[in-house]
């Protein structure tokens, strides 16, 4: 018989392992996932099709000089594509790209309802119904609250099913051992 440590509050480790190894937690953590994959693969392809449009939304926060606004509406259009593309294929490192890039939305969304911005929060691009009806800073702040809380899930998923992405390039050589290696099984 295994024993496991109990906290004071009755969780075991092996519980909150159970919780995350069952299949429905498994189905949650690719639905989750292709989720997020759909919000920043749509969100760059959307923006990536009006970059002006989004560079002036990123300047109308105030931020940046002039001069940075397209490079960095840019950069921002093609971090959310490869992120996106990244998570789609589980490559290593797109999940923390996405962490980073929601902190950061969020920041930025806080910082306009600070200053009481009325204004698109160019999440989607220009063509994006919500900004069409109404500019509100708040529900895309909790929205990305929400995707925040997804994003948790995924990494407690991978931590507690001690799951990792795949890196984003492989050798040859790696791929050949590998190979070798499954077959010598």
């Amino acid at each position: 018989m295994t024993q496991t440590a109990e906290t004071g509050n009755g969780w075991t480790g092996t519980t909150a392992r159970n919780l995350f190894t069952t299949q429905p937690a498994r189905l949650l953590y690719h639905a989750l996932r292709l989720l997020l994959v759909v919000v920043f693969v749509w969100s760059g392809v959307s923006k990536g099709l009006a970059p002006v449009d989004f560079a002036y939304t990123v300047g109308a926060y105030g931020l940046l000089p002039d001069l940075l606004i397209l490079p960095v509406a840019g950069g921002l259009i093609l971090l959310e594509l490869v992120a996106g593309g990244g998570l789609l294929f589980d490559k290593r490192g797109s999940l923390t790209l996405i962490t980073l890039m929601m902190v950061l939305f969020l920041v930025v969304l806080g910082y306009g309802i600070h200053l009481g911005l009325d204004i698109d929060c160019g999440c989607f691009g220009p063509d994006d119904p919500e900004a069409e009806a109404f500019h509100d800073l708040r529900g895309a702040f909790r929205r990305d609250l929400l995707l925040l809380l997804a994003i948790g899930y995924l990494y407690l998923w991978r931590f507690f099913t001690k799951t990792a992405p795949r890196p984003w390039l492989t050798s040859r050589r790696s791929r050949i051992l590998s190979q070798e290696d499954s077959h010598a099984r």
